[in-house]
């Protein structure tokens, strides 16, 4: 269905969304579509960083004890 609509039908739809909603409305909305990707992304890359440190913590110093004392 999507592959059938081509240019003039996006920017038709374009426009009835202009019509309806006004241009302040999109331009707000769309301020918030981009407040949440941004948070989206800062939440993904905390819990990676998260992941990170916990396997930093579980992580065994495996050096035989007679090497520990050369460095």
């Amino acid at each position: 269905m999507l592959n059938n609509i081509g240019l003039p039908g996006l920017l038709l739809i374009a426009v009835v969304v202009l019509v309806l909603f006004g241009r302040g409305k999109i331009s707000s909305l769309m301020g918030e579509v981009g407040k949440g990707i941004t948070a989206f992304k800062k939440g993904v890359d905390d819990s990676k960083k998260e992941i990170e440190d916990e396997a930093a913590d579980v992580a065994v110093d495996v050096t035989p004890e007679d090497e520990k004392d050369k460095a």
